[in-house]
Formats: C-alpha cells, sequence, structure tokens
C-alpha cells in the first residue's frame, strides 16, 4: 500500500458523485482539469481515467493524460501478476475502442474488485468480470523518476525572474501576487474558499509561501496542465510562461494559431503534426507575435503594455538559448533573426522586411491613429476601423500574391532542373 502512493489520492476522492442537472461536482471537474483536461466543465462526460489519470499525476506520476480508458494499455508496465494500486484496464460493450479503468483491490475467483472513478456516477468500489480484463500496468517508476526536471527547472527560473516577488497593485485583476501565483490560485491550491473573514490571513499567508509549494504549483497547474514537456524545448520555455501570464487554456490555443493549425485548445495528432512540422525558430517567432498583439488589446495596456512586451522579448530571448540537448538539430537562434523589439532588414541572410506580419501590423496599426488625425484637415471622413479593414485586406492579398509567385518559380525551378529554391510565406494573420 505505501509503495502505490496514488492510492491516497484516489480514496481522497471516495463517495465523490455526479450531480443531477446541469450543475456539475467541482471535485469531478477538478478530476478532468489535473488529469490534462481542464476544458471540460461537465460531471456527464466519461470520467472513469479522468478520475484514474488525475490520481496518478498528484501523486508525480505521469498518467496518459487521455480520456479513453484503454490508452492505459500502452501506459508503464505491463503485469503478469496482480498488485493492489495496479491499473486494470476493462473491455465495455462490443465496442473495441470503449472500455473502463480503475485501480485493482484485490479479486475474488470470478471478479475484480475496483476502485474507480464513474462506478454507478460515482467514486466506488464495484466488482468486474474477470473475463472483461484486458491489462495490468504499474507506473515505470525509472522513467518517472528521471522525467523532464532540467527542462520543467529551467522554464521555472525565467517564470520566477519575470514575476518577481510580493505585488499587490489595485489596477491588477490577479489582485494580490507572490512570485507569480496570486491569491486565488492559492487559496484554490489549499482547497479554501476565499472570504471576508480569511482573506487577511491567506494574504499574509501567501507572502511566506515557501518555494517548495510554489514549485509543485507551477508544475501541476501549468507546465501539466498546458503539456510543456510535450513540445520541443525552446518551445517548451515559452509556451510555459504564456500558460503562466496567460493561462494553460489560453497558451495552446496561441500554440495552435503559432503553428497554423484548429484552434481547439486541446494537443491532438494535428497539433503535434503542426508543431513537428514547423521549424523551431518560426514557431517561437510567431508565438511572440501572437501574444504580444493579445497584450495589446487588453483594456490594462496603457498600465501594464510596457512590462508585458518586455516579458515576450525577454521570453523570446530566453527559449531561443534553449536547445534540446545533445545531437539536436534545434538551433538556438537562426542568422538573420531579430528580437521583436528591432526591425528586419534586407541585408545579410535576413528576409525581406516585407515578410514580416508584426511590421505589417505595426504600419496598418499607425495608418489607422494618423489618417483619421487628418480628417480635418483632407475633408475626408475615415474610421481606425475602415483603416485597419483595408489594411488588413491588403495584407491579405500580399500573402496570396506572394503564395502565388512562390508557387510559379517553385515549379519553374523544377522543370529547368536547377537548385531548388527558397520559398518564404507568411505564417498568420495580422
Amino acid at each position: 500500500m505505501d509503495e502505490a502512493r496514488w492510492l491516497k489520492e484516489a480514496w481522497r476522492e471516495f463517495g465523490q458523485a455526479e450531480q443531477a442537472g446541469a450543475r456539475a461536482n467541482p471535485r469531478i471537474v477538478a478530476l478532468f482539469r489535473d488529469a490534462g483536461h481542464p476544458s471540460v466543465k461537465r460531471d456527464e462526460v466519461a470520467w472513469c481515467a479522468a478520475y484514474l489519470g488525475a490520481c496518478l499525476e498528484r501523486a508525480d506520476i505521469r498518467s496518459t493524460r487521455s480520456l479513453m480508458a484503454r490508452s492505459y494499455l500502452s501506459w508503464g508496465e505491463r503485469l503478469s501478476e496482480p498488485r493492489i494500486g495496479a491499473v486494470a484496464v476493462f473491455s465495455r460493450g462490443r465496442n473495441p475502442a470503449l472500455g473502463h479503468v480503475g485501480f485493482w483491490l484485490g479479486e475474488t475467483d470470478d471478479h475484480v474488485m475496483l476502485l474507480g472513478g464513474n462506478q454507478g456516477n460515482a467514486v466506488s468500489v464495484a466488482r468486474y468480470p474477470k473475463s472483461r480484463l484486458l491489462g495490468l500496468r504499474w507506473p515505470d517508476t525509472q522513467r518517472e523518476t528521471q522525467g523532464n526536471e532540467p527542462l520543467f527547472e529551467c522554464a521555472l527560473a525565467h517564470v520566477l525572474k519575470m514575476e518577481g516577488g510580493f505585488t499587490d497593485d489595485a489596477h491588477d485583476p490577479g489582485g494580490p501576487t507572490n512570485m507569480g501565483i496570486t491569491l486565488g490560485v492559492f487559496a484554490a491550491w489549499r482547497k479554501v474558499t476565499l472570504s471576508a473573514g480569511n482573506r487577511v490571513g491567506m494574504i499574509r499567508d501567501l507572502k511566506r509561501i515557501d518555494r517548495a509549494t510554489v514549485r509543485e504549483i507551477y508544475r501541476r497547474r501549468y507546465w501539466d496542465v498546458a503539456r510543456s514537456a510535450e513540445l520541443p524545448a525552446p518551445l517548451a520555455l515559452m509556451h510555459f510562461d504564456a500558460a503562466v501570464n496567460h493561462g494553460p487554456g489560453t497558451a495552446i490555443r496561441i500554440l495552435q494559431e503559432a503553428v497554423g493549425t484548429a484552434v481547439d485548445g486541446k494537443i491532438g495528432p494535428l497539433t503535434r503534426t503542426a508543431i513537428a512540422r514547423m521549424p523551431v525558430a518560426e514557431a517561437l517567432a510567431a508565438y511572440a507575435a501572437i501574444r504580444e498583439r493579445r497584450y495589446r488589446a487588453l483594456p490594462h495596456f496603457p498600465r501594464f503594455g510596457r512590462g508585458w512586451l518586455r516579458r515576450v522579448n525577454a521570453t523570446l530571448k530566453a527559449a531561443r538559448a534553449v536547445t534540446d540537448g545533445p545531437g539536436s538539430e534545434t538551433p538556438t537562434k537562426r542568422e538573420g533573426e531579430k528580437d521583436m523589439s528591432k526591425t528586419p532588414t534586407t541585408t545579410g541572410s535576413g528576409k525581406w522586411w516585407g515578410h514580416s506580419v508584426t511590421i505589417w501590423g505595426t504600419i496598418v496599426t499607425m495608418l489607422s491613429v494618423v489618417v483619421p488625425a487628418m480628417a480635418p484637415v483632407t475633408g475626408i471622413e475615415i474610421s481606425g476601423d475602415e483603416v485597419r479593414d483595408a489594411g488588413e485586406q491588403s495584407v491579405e492579398a500580399i500573402q496570396a500574391v506572394g503564395a502565388l509567385i512562390g508557387t510559379l518559380l517553385t515549379i519553374f525551378g523544377r522543370m529547368r532542373a536547377s537548385q531548388p529554391i527558397e520559398r518564404a510565406f507568411f505564417k498568420g494573420k495580422v
């Protein structure tokens, strides 16, 4: 029992049940969050895998982070003999894709006693026929111990440098914050509901928060939920910083927009493929540009904007300095790349400035301010929104022409059996 430490987490949820009607049990919703699916807010979604995954994650064991019970058939190590606390996977009906998963507690001649979620719509102990048992798995403890800690520690050091110490700015919607941990997040971590009666004491405790607790909050609520460890090291650092500053769900959407795939807030096969196909340096630049654009759209930008933009540039610089380890083919910085605060030129091996969506965005933004201001002189009435709309249409037209010319040049080059022509395509929209 001591070895299966995840069972302690599992028993803590014993008896939690779905709520009837439109309301959802917040403890069950929290299981989805801790299993890597914070977008799920309903307790009627099948949650046996969410329960098991959350219990493993809370015990510092990496789960499959999938809501499919059968995903655990390829997780960890296969057991030839049952053990208390083992992950047991069962079939469900005739559909080979469906299943059920829980923790092995014991057995009779014909049945397995299973501690699991979504058993009678609750966390309970139930019997399942041995004839339906598909496999028993145990965490690969050696692999879990090794993990990806050096990268996380590097990313965490950067975030803590960006966040600083305790602040309580009345204009900051996050409220009292220490080392980037807001009072709301701290209270949720402690499973305490903030009230007028305990607020002062919680702020006092937040000021005294220890580094070990800070580390665990960042790892579980941001690093793991945003699935940063699954990304190339430079992109993982950028993504983790965004998860902390924008929220994990928003960070995933920014990542998807940056690599040009469907934006649904879930890292699945299509997102992984898009990440693998896009050069890391380009993904980083696109990611940083989107973050800058989002900051500029926030109502608090006039007060905090300068610091936010400095953070993006500092994070981009730090990410470019990270490598994927020995033998990595990912360069820390490619020749010709510039910081976001610098203007691309046509010299050297850098890209022509016209390829930069950030530059076009700056131009359009500038015109949307200048042109309306000239209305009294020119006698032409035009709004900033109209200028921006026209500018966006012009940029899209330029992108389309550029793509067409690049395609025609490539076809021509192949016909002439010449050297491959390098093509540049825009990777986003203003």
